[in-house]
């Protein structure tokens, strides 16, 4: 039998996010999942989306960034409090901070080098939004051959209807979809 590899992937638990959701009740799950993460020494990588000043990655074609690129002012740039961690998902010492140029994790970062060096094979999945950055690199990591989980209270969407569809037609194709308590459980089985 092999051993998996699993990492724990918090994706855009970022201030200027965070700040944005009308219920921001995702965070309480998602510091669960962190902390039992590092409990059972299962990676902790997070993941923010920023820029460089001018945002000198943003073309403007992308129908998806070219507006911040226009209207964000300062807010998405990498060194901006808006694309920083959220305080209460503080990564700890040595869990490193992957920022992404695009939707998917895996766009513009380095997150397959790290991921490779973790020898993972495993991804488990939280984030903001579940029609975003999930969904994004949910799809990624399959084409990549990852095994995936979802932790799907552990995920936000802006819009409830999307995230349960996704959840419950779309990402069982290609993923395990359950709730952090039962991650958590499977962790110390």
């Amino acid at each position: 039998m092999t051993h998996s590899r699993s990492v724990l992937l918090a994706m855009d638990f970022q201030n200027g996010i965070v700040d944005r959701l009308s219920s921001p009740g995702v965070l309480a799950p998602a510091g669960r999942a962190v902390a039992a993460a590092r409990t059972a020494d299962v990676p902790v990588f997070f993941v923010r989306v920023a820029f460089r000043t001018g945002y000198p990655e943003i073309a403007e074609t992308n129908q998806s960034f070219a507006a911040a690129k226009q209207h964000a002012g300062d807010t998405m740039i990498e060194t901006g409090l808006g694309t920083q961690i959220h305080e209460s998902l503080a990564p700890g010492a040595g869990e490193p901070i992957i920022t992404k140029r695009r939707i998917s994790a895996f766009t513009g970062s380095d997150l397959d080098v790290l991921l490779r060096g973790a020898g993972a094979d495993t991804l488990v999945l939280s984030g903001i939004s579940t029609s975003g950055v999930v969904l994004s690199t949910l799809r990624q990591a399959a084409d990549l051959d990852y095994r995936i989980i979802v932790l799907e209270d552990a995920c936000a969407d802006t819009n409830a209807t999307v995230h349960r569809v996704l959840m419950d037609e779309v990402f069982p194709r290609q993923a395990t979809v359950t709730d952090t308590d039962s991650w958590i459980s499977s962790l110390l089985a």
